[in-house]
C-alpha cells in the first residue's frame, strides 16, 4: 500500500517510468465510473430530484474538495471560536468517519480537547445528528464538519478549503488523482478559502484565485496560514516552541497531506533526523509506541500533529518527551468579508438575543 506521499507523488506524476505509467493508466480507468457517479449524484441534487432536508437553525458547512489534508480543523475551530464569541450555541456535527463503535473519532477527539464548550454529534446520517443537536441540545447554529459532498443537509453558508500544494488535485478525480468530486463543483461554494497560502508566493496565490473565480464567481476568496501557537502535551501542558530550537527532532503523522506538517515542523529552527507517515486516521496501538520508540532514539524530542496526540495520549514516546504542534488560523485575506457572511448567516439568532 502507498503511503499519503507516496500516493501524491504518483498521481502528480512526479513518480517516472513504466511502472508509474501503467499505475497511472489503471487509475485513469478506475476514475471514469466515480466521476460519472458524482456528475449523477451532483445533477439529481441540483435538479431536485434529491431529498434534502432543513435543519430548523442556519447550518455553516465547512468541506474539501480534495481528499483530507487541507487544514480543515483548525478552521473550524476558528469558526466555533468566532460565533462563541458572540455567545451563539453552536454545535459541530460530523460523519465520524474512522470512529470505534460508541466513540469519537481524531478530529472529535482533537476538536473536544480545543473547544470543551462546543458539542461534537457524531453520526454517519448527518441529518439525524443535527436533530439531535437542535432538538436535544438546543443548538442555534450547527457546524457540518467535511460537509461539501453532503448534500441531503441543506446550508446557509458553504465554505471550501483549498490546499495550497495541491489545490485542484493534480487535476483528476480520485483515484487519479485527489479531487473528491469534479471541479465543476466548487460553483457550490459560498466561500473558497486558500490554506496554507504562505507556502506560495503571492503571484501563484493570484492564479489560484483568478481560477477559482471562473469555477466559482460568487465565491467569497480568503488566504489563511497556520500559525503554530504552542507545543502541547498529554497531560495539557503548553510550552513555547522555541524549546526546539537547534535540537534533534523526530517527526511523524497520520493524516491526509503530511506536505504541510513536514513543512511546519521545518520552520521551528530544529534538526529533523527522523521523518515517519501513517496512514491517514491511523489507530496508534502499544506495538505503534514500541516501534516509535526505537525509530525514535537519536533525537531529543519526538513530534507530531494533535490530531495523533490525542489518539497516542503519552508523554513519552520511551525515554523522549513527545509533544503536538498546536496550530492556529491565521487570515492572510478575505477575513472581514468572511466574518461578515457569518454576521448575516446569524443575525436573527443574534436580533432574538436582543
Amino acid at each position: 500500500m502507498l503511503s499519503p506521499t507516496e500516493f501524491r507523488e504518483l498521481v502528480s506524476g512526479r513518480r517516472t517510468g513504466a511502472k508509474a505509467i501503467a499505475m497511472r493508466t489503471a487509475l485513469r480507468i478506475a476514475e471514469v465510473p466515480y466521476t460519472l457517479a458524482m456528475r449523477y449524484r451532483n445533477r439529481r441534487y441540483a435538479s431536485g430530484k434529491a431529498e434534502t432536508h432543513n435543519a430548523g437553525v442556519p447550518v455553516v458547512s465547512v468541506g474539501n474538495l480534495t481528499l483530507g489534508g487541507t487544514g480543515k480543523t483548525p478552521f473550524v475551530e476558528w469558526i466555533a471560536r468566532h460565533l462563541r464569541a458572540d455567545d451563539i450555541r453552536v454545535a459541530i456535527v460530523s460523519r465520524g468517519y474512522g470512529a470505534e463503535a460508541g466513540g469519537y473519532n481524531d478530529e472529535a477527539l482533537e476538536l473536544e480537547l480545543a473547544l470543551p464548550d462546543v458539542p461534537h454529534v457524531q453520526n454517519p446520517d448527518r441529518v439525524a445528528a443535527a436533530q439531535v443537536a437542535v432538538e436535544e441540545l438546543e443548538m442555534q447554529i450547527i457546524l457540518l464538519d467535511d460537509g461539501f459532498q453532503h448534500r441531503r443537509l441543506q446550508r446557509d453558508l458553504d465554505i471550501v478549503l483549498l490546499d495550497a500544494t495541491e489545490p485542484f488535485g493534480f487535476e483528476h478525480v480520485f483515484p487519479r488523482g485527489t479531487l473528491r468530486e469534479p471541479l465543476a463543483g466548487l460553483a457550490r461554494a459560498d466561500a473558497v478559502v486558500l490554506s496554507r497560502a504562505d507556502m506560495l508566493a503571492p503571484s501563484e496565490r493570484e492564479k489560484i484565485r483568478q481560477r477559482v473565480a471562473k469555477l466559482a464567481p460568487q465565491a467569497t476568496w480568503c488566504e489563511v496560514e497556520h500559525r503554530v501557537a504552542a507545543l502541547l502535551n498529554s497531560a495539557g501542558q503548553q510550552v513555547d516552541t522555541n524549546i526546539l530550537s537547534g535540537k534533534r527532532v523526530a517527526a511523524f503523522c497520520g493524516i491526509g497531506n503530511p506536505t504541510g506538517f513536514r513543512h511546519t515542523v521545518g520552520t521551528l529552527g530544529c534538526e529533523v533526523v527522523a521523518w515517519l507517515e501513517f496512514p491517514d486516521h491511523h489507530n496508534y496501538t502499544r506495538d505503534d509506541v514500541t516501534s516509535l520508540s526505537q525509530w525514535s532514539q537519536q533525537a531529543d524530542i519526538v513530534v507530531c500533529t494533535r490530531k495523533d496526540l490525542v489518539k497516542l495520549r503519552v508523554p513519552t514516546v520511551g525515554s523522549i518527551p513527545l509533544w503536538a504542534v498546536g496550530i492556529e488560523i491565521g487570515f492572510l485575506a478575505g477575513q472581514e468579508i468572511l466574518e461578515q457572511r457569518l454576521r448575516q448567516t446569524s443575525e436573527q439568532i443574534l436580533r432574538d438575543a436582543i
